[in-house]
């Protein structure tokens, strides 16, 4: 081994602490035997020490080292294993509850080792600038003092040695540089009185009511101060802000600035009744403002959220994306997502994984999200950990992104800022999430009327004792001669007298009769109405998204289905499922409207129909026709989503309500799959609007039919759909027909409709014949929201009228035709809410003689449209007319598994349909 080769080995080897074992392991059997080992380490062994093959003393009892090389050892390992490890023997909780762990690890430094070794000066690196003469003596201190005193650093398990590094060099400087200034201090103490006299107030102003008090938390309220006064500085301009119920108002009032008399009013439920009809509770009310400091202007954009803690994660992200989209420039770190957790939530419910999964995936990553975490130590009523999770900290999810874990003691508010700009920096460098726990407590129970110590006594007995976080850092600064004792109670004074005079003016009737709500949700208006497209036009855009460059080389059976579309825009043969939705993208996009499209294997589409990327056979390079119309063409974006229904479908939520003249598509692998994401369709797709009024244009596509493929690929749930449909809140259609679904998404963005559209697309139909349509369709035709009779049956003789919706529809229509039933008229119902009663009413006016009603679907009694369709069916049927329910019997699932009892079971209601006795 040569010189340099051994020198970089033992340097090495000195610099890992956890080599250790194995370096142990190694010299013992250079002991026992020297030629049992690699020659490159005996090499070593003998280079280095002074042995006896008699010699059986184990490797950290003997003196093998010199002098210094044995201090650089003992440095080395000492600093990585403050590094590692420190975070657990901080002192982060104020309360002390849980028992510090001991430091098995670092023990020898102050009970093994020699103490002149302690006291010998060397020579050691521990700044950019220069080399220090220091002893290990005070190198122990020093390093327990950065990483076992109010902070915890959790970063190696960081891969990247670049950020390792870097965030080793941040808080490893010089500490005096980081101390704030005395204004900067008053002003720290100042951001405390303010969040606990606000507290205090409104628990005297309304007791009894709920307000899920930050009290145990104050120092949330500098926290956010501080992240939106640093990231002037760092030219981010606007903040998407998201969190639960705790705390929600002294962020609203102390960051947002939303007037208090505002709050008074929702205290005391009043609220403008035109604007909102059902609204929300107070605690889970949104607010967008620009907010000045003294280094600039910022928009800070918090999110409304209901009460399903975690679930605004990925609407945060979602909003944060569409508008770093919507940024020209190439740094999109301008725009900062911020999310506060609770630390039983964070550690407990799901959609944290699928939004931490995402975060750094090409469609739906933000360049960092800083995530801050109040630590209450407790979830409702659940303290101990045993109880709580399964890992020591309560964010340890995030080390599956990697990303440094900052734990901080809540008591300490100069600690705190310290952090934040600490995370702040990381994530601007690196554009990656970055946590930090805010260890505190709850001083209250889960709410104001509750009493915890019913079920936490000790927890409680401890906080009843423990000085409010003011009283810690007034202490601190009267220590330190920065205010006399009479600055906090004039301080608390003041803020007092202002709540009074905007209590006051809210009780004489001086509050803003529209409430700032109200106005949060602004839409650029899209001035285009829907128009139809000339075939000419039509026929120029289609070839030009369906001829692919001949230097690209392209599946066989891509090719012939691009080959065969070009037929369909040439008039050779009618234009299937895929082409058609094709076409009404490349539509949109070429009148200057932008599309996103995702959900899990969009791209290709789930039934290998849409094919809008193409993949390269030679090099797996893509090429995505509809990017590629003309330069002044709107944007189109296409992402094959992660494995996650929830977090998705909500991150597209969350890009629907702030992106401009942009249509937004979330698409279902099968349309059942949308179960799991039902929170997001229950408390913002559905109702947002009537809560918050929040408005948003999302499609929803999910594949619905029968085709015998089980119960979990079958059903889309319409029923739920429609229960959760009123007021006009959303639309629910099923296109039967490819310019169906052309036009109704043309529809929806040209005629800029602010209301959720769920489609329900077919299976089978994307390549049915009769489901085809010519091109003239395309260009004359607008979505029919009801189809007539398209076959020529004599008025006259109609006995029995089907209303139907979807896929069924061919069925019967294909028996009749073999039946030849001329006596029997078909309706199809394609758009099912709102529903369309005057054009149904229009159309039956043809058919008064007739009696006989049928509805027919193909999903059970109690599930599908039956119910809904019923109710509004018997408000426009003649009167002395029967309506009667065709379909599969009520069943607790939605389809059976056997496809043999699945044709007979389709046969049987179809033909039960066509039976007229």
């Amino acid at each position: 081994m040569k010189e340099d080769e051994f020198k970089n080995r033992l340097n090495f080897l000195l610099l890992m602490n956890d080599n250790r074992c194995y370096f142990e392991n190694m010299y013992e059997k250079f002991l026992e035997n020297p030629n049992s080992i690699d020659k490159s380490w005996k090499y070593f062994f003998n280079k280095s020490f002074y042995t006896s093959s008699n010699d059986k003393t184990k490797f950290c009892e003997n003196k093998i080292f010199d002098t210094h090389t044995h201090i650089r050892y003992i440095s080395s390992t000492l600093i990585d294993t403050f590094r590692r490890y420190g975070h657990k023997f901080s002192y982060l909780d104020p309360l002390n509850l849980q028992n510090r762990e001991s430091f098995p690890e670092i023990d020898f430094f102050l009970n093994g080792i020699d103490s002149k070794l302690i006291n010998t000066n060397f020579a050691m690196h521990l700044s950019k600038l220069s080399f220090e003469i220091i002893t290990l003596k005070k190198l122990y201190s020093i390093f327990h003092k950065i990483y076992c005193s109010n902070i915890g650093y959790e970063y190696m398990h960081i891969d990247c040695e670049n950020e390792k590094k870097w965030i080793q060099n941040y808080i490893e400087r010089d500490l005096k540089k980081n101390l704030l200034t005395n204004v900067e201090k008053k002003n720290l103490l100042n951001d405390l009185i303010s969040a606990e006299a606000l507290e205090k107030y409104f628990g005297y102003k309304f007791p009894g009511s709920k307000r899920f008090s930050l009290e145990g938390a104050e120092s949330l309220i500098p926290l956010l101060q501080a992240v939106s006064n640093y990231n002037v500085k760092l030219k981010i301009d606007k903040i998407v802000l998201g969190m639960s119920h705790r705390g929600r108002l002294n962020v609203l009032i102390n960051i947002l600035n939303k007037p208090i008399k505002e709050i008074f009013n929702e205290f005391s439920e009043v609220y403008d009744k035109k604007t909102l009809k059902n609204g929300d509770v107070k605690y889970h009310m949104g607010f967008n403002k620009n907010k000045v400091t003294k280094l600039g202007i910022v928009n800070l954009d918090l999110k409304f959220n209901p009460s399903h803690l975690e679930i605004i994660n990925p609407v945060v992200a979602g909003s944060v994306r569409a508008h770093q989209d919507n940024v020209h420039s190439k740094d999109k770190t301008n725009i900062l997502a911020v999310v506060l957790h609770g630390d039983a939530a964070i550690s407990g419910q799901g959609i944290v994984q699928e939004t931490l999964n995402m975060s750094m995936v090409r469609g739906y990553k933000v360049n960092g999200t800083l995530h801050i975490v109040l630590n209450n130590q407790i979830g409702f009523t659940t303290s101990y950990l045993e109880d709580l999770r399964s890992s020591k900290y309560c964010t340890d999810i995030a080390k599956m992104v990697e990303s440094p874990i900052f734990h901080v003691n809540s008591d300490d508010p100069e600690s705190i800022l310290f952090v934040i700009q600490l995370a702040l920096e990381f994530r601007n460098n690196f554009k990656k999430d970055v946590f930090i726990d805010l260890v505190c407590y709850r001083r209250h129970g889960h709410n104001e009327v509750d009493d915890p110590y019913v079920t936490q006594p000790m927890m409680y007995s401890k906080i009843k004792k423990h000085p409010t976080i003011c009283q810690i850092y007034n202490t601190k600064l009267m220590s330190e001669k920065i205010i006399d004792c009479s600055y906090l109670d004039e301080q608390t004074k003041k803020y007092q007298k202002m709540l009074n005079e905007q209590y006051s003016a809210y009780k004489q009737k001086e509050y803003l009769q529209n409430s700032s709500y109200c106005k949060y949700n602004v839409h650029t208006s899209c001035s285009q109405k829907i128009k139809i497209i000339e075939k000419i036009k039509l026929q120029e855009l289609g070839r030009k998204i369906n001829v692919i460059p001949s230097n690209i080389v392209v599946h066989k059976k891509v090719i012939k289905i691009y080959q065969d579309r070009l037929k369909m825009i040439n008039g050779e043969k009618p234009l299937d499922w895929g082409a058609a939705e094709i076409l009404a993208y490349a539509s949109l996009l070429n009148q200057g409207i932008s599309c996103r499209l995702s959900g899990e294997d969009v791209e290709r589409g789930t039934f290998f129909h849409r094919h809008a990327t193409i993949y390269d056979q030679k090099n797996g390079k893509i090429y995505i026709p509809l990017q590629n119309i003309h330069n002044k063409q709107g944007k189109f974006y296409i992402w094959n989503s992660t494995l996650s229904e929830e977090a998705v479908l909500a991150f597209e939520y969350g890009y629907s309500i702030n992106q401009k003249n942009t249509l937004t598509i979330w698409e279902a692998q099968f349309g059942d799959f949308a179960n799991g994401a039902q929170i997001v369709i229950d408390q913002f797709i559905c109702s947002s609007k009537t809560k918050w009024d929040v408005s948003c244009n999302l499609i929803m596509l999910l594949p619905h039919g029968y085709e015998g493929q089980g119960p979990e690929h079958s059903s889309s749930r319409i029923e739920r759909y429609l229960q959760l449909s009123s007021e006009n809140n959303i639309q629910i259609c099923i296109p039967t027909t490819a310019s169906q679904m052309y036009h109704v998404l043309c529809r929806q963005s040209l005629n800029n409709i602010q209301k959720p559209l769920i489609i329900m697309t077919p299976k089978s139909l994307l390549r049915h014949p009769l489901a085809s349509s010519p091109l003239h369709e395309f260009s004359k035709i607008i979505f029919k929201e009801i189809i007539d009779e398209i076959d020529d049956i004599n008025i006259e003789k109609v006995k029995r009228i089907i209303l139907c919706s979807g896929k069924i529809y061919y069925d019967l229509l294909h028996q009749r035709r073999e039946n030849r039933q001329n006596n029997i008229v078909i309706l199809r119902i394609e758009q099912l809410y709102p529903f369309p009663n005057d054009i149904l009413l229009k159309i039956l006016q043809s058919y008064l003689h007739v009696k006989d009603f049928i509805w027919c679907q193909e999903e059970p009694f109690n599930q599908g449209a039956w119910f809904y369709s019923q109710y509004c069916l018997k408000k426009i049927l003649p009167k002395n007319s029967s309506l009667n329910y065709i379909g599969r019997s009520e069943s607790s699932s939605t389809a059976t598994g056997y496809i043999s009892v699945h044709k007979k079971q389709q046969q049987q209601l179809v033909n039960d349909a066509l039976n007229i006795s």
